[in-house]
């Protein structure tokens, strides 16, 4: 099953929700201000839907948190090992959003490590539909998440060129050949047996 990507950057533009009429001036105090029947919904930077109940992008902002609201979800998957900003740890705790912190080190080439235990944390966390709606970001939404994303896609035996070209295409300039490489000498073995509560369609 060809899953749908969608994918918003920087430059993508906001979705308006609610009334389209121009903001009201304030009699009181002659300022214009937005009706408050409209919302913003900003997504991430690199956001893009990976299967159905699941989502990839970068650090997201207060800029997204309407949008996060949106999505309903249940758990947050973070690839970075800083503390995670208060702002974001009380737009969790106050929408019931559960955070599993992977911590990765963002390295550059040629000194990439990456823990393959950890990628395997993040797998079982996101093949475990109680976790579902779930977003799994990093700082950019590239290299990080694309490991991720990539092993999820070899247990949905999607071929290596789709992988592949799925992890460039967010990465773009940035692509590694160490992240390539890891994707495909992942051994997968150890999870064939979780519940597979994803779409487990070859793409060719």
């Amino acid at each position: 099953m060809a899953v749908e990507n969608c994918i918003a950057t920087e430059a993508s533009p906001s979705l308006n929700v609610g009334s389209s009429s121009p903001s009201e001036k304030d009699p009181a105090t002659g300022y214009y201000a937005e009706r408050d029947s409209e919302e913003l919904l900003v997504p991430p930077l690199n956001f893009a839907m990976v299967d159905k109940g699941i989502y990839r992008s970068g650090f997201p902002d207060s800029a997204n948190f309407g949008f996060l609201k949106s999505l309903g979800l249940r758990s947050i998957i973070c690839l970075c090992p800083e503390t995670y900003p208060q702002a974001n740890n009380e737009f969790l705790k106050t929408n019931g959003i559960k955070l599993f912190q992977l911590g990765i080190d963002g390295c550059k080439e040629p000194f990439v490590n990456i823990p393959e235990e950890t990628i395997r944390g993040a797998l079982k966390v996101v093949l475990d539909a109680r976790n579902h709606p779930l977003l799994i970001h990093c700082k950019r939404g590239k290299h990080r998440t694309g490991c991720v994303v990539g092993c999820l896609r070899r247990l949905q035996r999607w071929c290596l060129s789709s992988i592949f070209d799925e992890y460039q295409r967010f990465a773009a300039a940035k692509a590694r050949v160490s992240d390539q490489r890891f994707i495909e000498l992942f051994d997968i073995s150890s999870l064939k047996q979780s519940p597979m509560s994803i779409s487990c369609s070859k793409r060719k």
